[in-house]
């Protein structure tokens, strides 16, 4: 199976299915020099892990990380990095009705197509499992980017049709989707209680800001810097849509309004989302991801089986009722392990900026 890598320099490919032993991820062309402990994983891990929201799946994974090649004595050696994360709450029983039929809106069906054969306990390579490896490997690019002043904060816009109308940054962390907005958390939260009722599933938009990135990340042409951050956010299972800066809203705009004037201290406007032609202008990068609604619900859906014959399902598992705001971090990662990358690339960094 390719597909599985992210990255020239900083090059990140994970392993593992949802319900197999475990999954990891190898991380190779991380330079020598910066200090690496199994401590630096427990909070973003935990971040990612599901706390008993009404959003989150009951399945109770502990995600510690074990370094097992790439560092000795606590820092990195110039060797790939292997990380490895055990699997130990797995039930695969409700998904034995897999065995002869497709979940609508899930992969399912695809990957049989391609296969002609899938694990489908958990979904397997396609499960939203397969993330808790990326935001492992993102620990790592943030080693890189941080010294240099890079930050990167995912938050949560809207779900279900509620959307926070305001950004009020020190009321994030008190609200348990992450979002802005406390009136529109409150909201939220109903949102998800009354689909997890019904045994259905919400969707939702988050927004990702990137600060202290340096102007000229990027490449021309293919490797532009949004091309490849939108690739890297569109390979999380559950996204839709991503856009840049304005977004579909520039394509509304005459070109007098959408142009960020250019001024002796920078940009006066940021409608570009801090790129252009491809590569960081060094404002502050912003991005939108819509996120479709988890596709495993408990009402009754029509399908079939592999043979083609129309059949009904109706699941009993564990699952998330919505994305967010689990799926923040896995958003951050994307865009870390993005700009590591390419911050590798640029070939600009000195080796004592690395030391962490």
């Amino acid at each position: 199976m390719s597909g599985n890598s992210i990255g020239k320099i900083f090059r990140v490919t994970t392993f593992g299915e949802s319900h197999g032993p475990g999954i990891g991820a190898v991380i190779e062309g991380c330079p020598p020099g910066i200090r690496l402990e199994p401590d630096d994983f427990a909070a973003p891990m935990a971040r990612r892990r599901p706390v008993g929201r009404p959003s989150d799946t009951a399945r109770r994974e502990q995600d510690r990380v074990e370094i097992l090649s790439g560092v000795f004595e606590g820092i990195t050696t110039g060797a790939p990095i292997n990380l490895y994360i055990s699997n130990r709450d797995v039930d695969s029983q409700p998904y034995e009705i897999l065995r002869r039929s497709f979940r609508p809106g899930h992969g399912d069906f695809t990957y049989f197509k391609k296969y002609h054969h899938f694990d489908f306990r958990g979904g397997g390579r396609y499960s939203a499992r397969e993330t808790a490896a990326r935001v492992a490997a993102a620990v790592v690019a943030d080693k890189i980017l941080r010294p240099q002043g890079v930050k990167v904060t995912a938050y949560t816009m809207e779900i279900g049709g509620m959307r926070a109308e305001e950004l009020k940054w020190d009321t994030i962390e008190q609200s348990p989707f992450f979002c802005p907005d406390p009136d529109a958390s409150i909201k939220m939260e109903q949102v998800v209680k009354e689909a997890a009722a019904e045994g259905d599933s919400v969707g939702g938009v988050a927004e990702v800001r990137v600060w202290g990135c340096p102007a000229g990340l990027g490449e021309p042409v293919f490797d532009k810097l949004d091309a490849e951050l939108a690739k890297a956010i569109f390979s999380i299972g559950t996204v839709k849509a991503v856009e840049i800066g304005d977004g579909f809203g520039a394509a509304r705009l005459r070109g007098s309004q959408n142009n960020d004037p250019i001024e002796p201290d920078g940009f006066s406007t940021n409608h570009a989302g801090g790129i252009l032609a491809g590569i960081s202008t060094g404002d502050e990068i912003v991005i939108r991801v819509g996120l479709k609604p988890i596709p495993s619900i408990k009402i009754e859906q029509d399908t079939i089986d592999r043979a083609g014959r129309p059949m009904k399902i109706k699941l009993d598992g564990r699952y998330d009722i919505c994305p967010l705001p689990r799926a923040l971090p896995v958003l951050e990662a994307m865009v870390k392990i993005v700009l590591a990358d390419h911050y590798l690339r640029q070939g600009s960094y000195r080796q004592e900026d690395l030391q962490c």
